[in-house]
């Protein structure tokens, strides 16, 4: 037998001790580099601080609002552009009703009639559950993407000739999308209250609402923690057509 100098017990224990000192050394290196990092990155301001949210918010508004003027400058020159199609430029009068039909059909040109308008609206702050209901979590205080879409497309399937969401009409390469609490819309970013216009037969439009599963679903949460539904009729209401642009735009790979 060997004795316990030689015994795999006493070898093992003096190399745990010497790893393990070694290691605490090396953790408080570690810590001490992670300070001086954290110090240096911070510059002797507070790390959490928004400031970085608050440059973002401020530059999509400033780019919300470039896009709004970019918009108008478009509508101007698609003016200037109409006007001078309304020249005889030589073609035949079949010909310029076609055109007439593709601008209408395309939402490019004004449309007046009978409409109904949908306001969605968050919660308010101090929103509670109503008896019988769940207590609220945040994400059933707010308006979704899937609330405004439904809205559209029952609008669209009730035969709205014409919708407008806030005060941008829709086209069909138009994509409703909402990021966080706010809509984007054609390059444009909105807040709620959301509000949607459509023109057509109102009895059509309001059944068609009516017979929405998604929205019945919407109503649940209308009635349950106080979320924004307002419906309104008007006789007579002028949207005016799209003056974006038409093009399609492609994603291409980097040569």
């Amino acid at each position: 037998m060997s004795n316990s100098a030689d015994s795999p017990e006493g070898p093992v224990r003096h190399t745990s001790a010497w790893a393990a000192r070694v290691l605490t050394a090396a953790v408080f290196a570690l810590a001490g580099l992670i300070f001086v990092t954290s110090a240096n990155t911070a510059k002797g301001t507070n790390l959490r601080s928004d400031s970085s949210l608050l440059k973002l918010s401020d530059l999509i508004k400033e780019r919300s609002e470039n896009n709004a003027e970019l918009n108008e400058s478009v509508a101007s020159a698609r003016a200037d552009v109409d006007a001078l199609a309304q020249r005889d430029d030589g073609s035949t009068e079949a010909e310029d009703a076609k055109l007439k039909a593709l601008e209408k059909a395309a939402g490019t040109t004004k449309i007046t009639g009978g409409a109904v308008s949908v306001t969605l609206d968050d919660a308010p702050p101090d929103a509670t559950a109503n008896p019988g209901y769940p207590d609220p979590q945040p994400n059933d205080l707010v308006i979704h993407q899937q609330d405004l879409q439904a809205v559209v497309n029952a609008l669209w399937q009730g035969g709205a000739r014409g919708i407008q969401v806030m005060d941008q009409r829709l086209i069909s390469t138009s994509a409703v999308r909402c990021v966080g609490n706010t809509l984007i819309l054609q390059g444009r970013v909105y807040s709620p209250p959301y509000k949607v216009t459509a023109v057509g037969d109102p009895g059509k439009l309001k059944q068609a609402l009516n017979s929405s599963t998604a929205i019945q679903n919407y109503q649940l949460y209308v009635k349950a923690y106080g979320l924004g539904w307002k419906v309104e009729e008007d006789d007579a209401v002028t949207l005016p057509g799209y003056s974006g642009t038409v093009d399609l735009h492609y994603a291409k790979p980097v040569e």
